[in-house]
């Protein structure tokens, strides 16, 4: 049985904890930045946890 490839595409964008849950870096922080709130904005900063049912697709892509 030949090894699973990462598909480097999910590994630039998702990182593995050391539970195995996946963490990613919050959407709409990228630009158009003037309307929206600073506290809405700190928040985006932080990275969030995936979905579980979105997990269980990001553990074959990244093994």
């Amino acid at each position: 049985m030949p090894k699973i490839k990462t598909h480097r595409g999910a590994a630039k964008r998702f990182k593995k904890t050391g539970t195995g849950k996946f963490k990613v870096a919050h959407s709409f922080h990228s630009h158009i930045l003037g309307k929206k709130t600073a506290k809405r904005k700190r928040n985006l900063r932080k990275s969030v946890i995936v979905h579980s049912t979105d997990a269980a697709k990001l553990q074959r892509l990244l093994p």
